[in-house]
């Protein structure tokens, strides 16, 4: 069953906006990363703020930048909503719902580009590799 073509264009408007807008959130720590001021930033798994912050930019600028092109889609999924789910859980786990809410509206966007894929408007798709709808 061929699948209706208004389905990629939801799964295209919802890759350019979640990803679009999680680059203004990463684009702002890739600045930090290489600017000229000493980095600050949570120290999540215990490897340092500079790794910290090299893999919160990986997620949110990098993988942000593939779901908006539609290139490994379901592959750059996975650190965006690890990265999420940090956010929520570790950077914000004292902070009232309102402070988490955001990062868990993110994981929940993610979670469904992951589970659906990039749809037919994707690199993934013009590279000849098998479409990555559930279904069809």
């Amino acid at each position: 069953m061929k699948k209706p073509v208004l389905e990629d264009i939801g799964l295209l408007v919802l890759r350019l906006g979640a990803g679009g807008m999680m680059l203004t959130h990463g684009y702002p720590k890739l600045l930090r990363l290489f600017g000229d001021e000493p980095i600050k930033f949570m120290d999540f798994l215990g490897v340092g703020p500079v790794v910290s912050l090299s893999l919160a930019v990986f997620a949110e600028f990098i993988c942000a930048i593939l779901i908006i092109l539609g290139f490994k889609t379901r592959l750059a999924t996975i650190p965006l909503m690890v990265t999420m789910l940090t956010a929520a859980f570790v950077a914000h786990a004292s902070d009232p719902f309102g402070k988490k809410e955001l990062p868990l509206l993110y994981f929940t966007v993610f979670f469904c580009i992951f589970i659906f894929g990039a749809g037919k408007f994707a690199i993934d798709e013009l590279s000849g590799r098998k479409s990555a709808y559930y279904g069809g």
